[in-house]
């Protein structure tokens, strides 16, 4: 009667879910569906009832296995929380000990490259020493029998007319001294730049006067009709900076070279200038003796190393390894040309400040090959 008075349906048309009482008295879930049905003009009303206790324990079953499900879900959640939790520790040691494994191997790699470094220094030394026990046995032989000689024979000499003889035989000891300080030279110079103790020490050095009191000092050593042919091209006041014990051993050692190797009445050219271009100071010897064959100027600069066609002159093949080393301490560059039987000029570049040049000397020029 409301619905015809109002025609607002609550059930009719729509539908709802209420509870129904049985028979035995129990209480069911059903759908209750009313619907308008005119005839004519009678208007009749229809009503399904639709027992939804299966849809409703279906539904019961459903909700119960979705809370199993999830609670099975946030168990294993939890489990796989734990697990990741455990295994992002176990990541997290392992990162830390691979990391102190890396930095062991590291410091054992360190080491180890210091103990084979120690090795090898040990090798060369020992290699060095042996050379050098070699080498002496045979460059101290010469002059000791020369000195031993000569000194019998001054011995015998007691006259007064055999004052020339007693002089030549003095100063052939006296060249037999000389050649063995130079040995012991060479050899105390290496000892010092294996060992890392020359250091450079830089002034203000006049160096057209003092290359000059070196020339005149080298004059003593020269052969008979040699003659030093100088070429000084840099201002006699001026001066450079330079170390001049390092300077000294380096035109000493190029100038004692082309003496020795050069014949009698050759002359031995020596040059210095400056090179603004390179910025740069240039000293150049140049000899015109032997030369040095083509195969062995790979080889010059090597410790102990004898050309084939000087071996019969004495020598200790340490001189050229030197000059290079104490060109290097000096921030400069040393080079050659060379021909057989013509001759061989020495360059050597050193900066005009050689304070931005100057460096340690680096274990891999200890034997250095001339490139």
């Amino acid at each position: 009667e409301r619905y015809l008075t109002t025609r607002h349906p609550r059930i009719i048309g729509i539908g709802r879910e209420v509870n129904g009482l049985k028979k035995d008295g129990t209480i069911f879930p059903i759908r209750l569906a009313v619907s308008e049905v005119r005839i004519g003009e009678k208007v009749l009303f229809t009503g399904i009832v639709h027992d939804l206790t299966e849809v409703k324990n279906a539904q019961a079953e459903v909700e119960a296995l979705n809370r199993e499900l999830e609670q099975r879900v946030q168990e294993r959640t939890e489990k796989l929380a734990d697990v990741v939790n455990r295994l992002i520790k176990t990541n997290r040691r392992l990162e830390r000990e691979i990391q102190e494994r890396q930095k062991v191997e590291a410091i054992l790699r360190k080491r180890e490259k210091q103990l084979q470094e120690a090795l090898e220094k040990e090798k060369e030394l020992n290699e060095l020493k042996s050379r050098f026990v070699s080498m002496a046995s045979h460059e101290f032989r010469t002059p000791l029998s020369t000195i031993a000689s000569s000194a019998s024979l001054i011995a015998r000499y007691t006259e007064s007319d055999q004052q020339e003889k007693r002089l030549k035989h003095i100063q052939r000891i006296k060249s037999a001294v000389t050649n063995l300080t130079n040995i012991l030279n060479d050899f105390l110079s290496l000892s010092k730049l294996e060992e890392g103790r020359i250091a450079v020490k830089l002034e203000e050095v006049p160096l057209s006067a003092f290359l000059q009191s070196l020339i005149d000092e080298l004059e003593t050593h020269l052969k008979a009709g040699q003659v030093f042919v100088c070429d000084v091209q840099v201002p006699s006041g001026k001066s450079y900076l330079t170390d001049p014990q390092l300077f000294r051993n380096i035109v000493f050692n190029l100038c004692s070279n082309a003496i020795k190797y050069s014949p009698e009445g050759k002359p031995i050219h020596v040059q210095l200038l400056e090179d603004p271009e390179n910025d740069c100071l240039q000293l150049r010897v140049r000899d015109e003796g032997m030369g040095i064959p083509a195969e062995d100027q790979q080889h010059l600069f090597t410790r102990f190393f004898r050309a084939r066609n000087a071996t019969h002159i004495q020598g200790t093949g340490l001189g050229l390894n030197i000059v290079r080393r104490y060109v290097h301490l000096l921030g400069g560059e040393i080079t050659f040309e060379s021909e057989e039987g013509k001759g061989t000029e020495f360059c050597v570049s050193l900066p005009l400040d050689p304070r931005t040049e100057v460096a340690p000397l680096t274990p891999s020029e200890n034997d250095a090959e001339t490139q």
